[in-house]
C-alpha cells in the first residue's frame, strides 16, 4: 500500500511563507501526478496545485503567483512553497498521488495563518 507523509505545516503570520513536503513510498513515483489539495473548515477539499511526471504544472487561480509546486523523483518527494500567506490559506493541506485508477492520500498537515 502506498504511503504519503506530509510535513512542514504550522502557524504563520500573514505575509509569511511555508514549505510543505510530501514523502512518498511504495509507489513508482515517476509515474504519478502529484498534487496538493487543501480543505478549510466547513468547505470542500480543493486542488491547489499539481505536477505531472512530465513536469507540467497546474495551479488554482487563487494561488497563482504565490504557490510553487516541485518534485524530486529520485527522493520521491513533492514540495509546495507557499508565499505571502493570508488567513484564507488556513486549511489542512493534503498530498495526493494519481496514476490511472490509483489514487492515494496523505494524512494532511495543518496550516494556520493568523496574527
Amino acid at each position: 500500500q502506498a504511503q504519503l507523509v506530509e510535513s512542514g505545516g504550522g502557524l504563520v503570520q500573514p505575509g509569511g511563507s511555508l514549505r510543505l513536503s510530501c514523502n512518498a513510498s511504495r509507489i513508482v513515483f515517476g509515474l504519478y501526478t502529484m498534487g496538493w489539495y487543501r480543505q478549510a473548515p466547513g468547505k470542500q477539499r480543493q486542488l491547489v496545485a499539481s505536477i505531472r511526471n512530465d513536469e507540467f504544472m497546474y495551479y488554482a487561480d487563487s494561488v497563482k503567483g504565490r504557490f510553487t509546486i516541485s518534485r524530486d523523483n529520485a527522493k520521491k518527494m513533492v514540495y509546495l512553497q507557499i508565499n505571502n500567506l493570508t488567513p484564507e490559506d488556513t486549511a489542512v493541506y493534503y498530498c495526493n498521488a494519481k496514476w490511472n485508477s490509483r489514487d492515494f492520500w496523505g494524512q494532511g498537515t495543518q496550516v494556520t495563518v493568523s496574527s
